[in-house]
C-alpha cells in the first residue's frame, strides 16, 4: 500500500516516511506511527505521520503491522 490514503494508515503500524530533509534526495526512514498529523482523507504526497521516535514525515509504503 502507498500512504496516500488516511484509512489505511492506523498507529502503532510499520511504514516508510521521507522526511521534509531528504524529500529532494527521496530517502525512506522506517518506523512505527505514534499518530496521523493529516486530517484530510487523502493527500497526493502522502498521510504526514510522527513516528514512535518523534519523527515527521509523509508516509510512502504501508509495511503492516509492527513487530511488538
Amino acid at each position: 500500500m502507498d500512504g496516500r490514503k488516511r484509512a489505511d494508515i492506523k498507529p502503532g503500524m510499520l511504514v516508510d516516511i521521507v522526511l521534509k530533509k531528504d524529500q529532494r534526495t527521496g530517502v525512506l526512514t522506517r518506523g512505527t506511527v505514534a499518530n496521523l498529523l493529516t486530517k484530510s482523507p487523502t493527500h497526493p504526497h502522502g498521510i504526514k505521520v510522527r513516528l514512535t521516535d518523534g519523527q515527521v514525515g509523509r508516509v510512502k509504503a504501508v509495511l503492516g503491522q509492527s513487530e511488538g
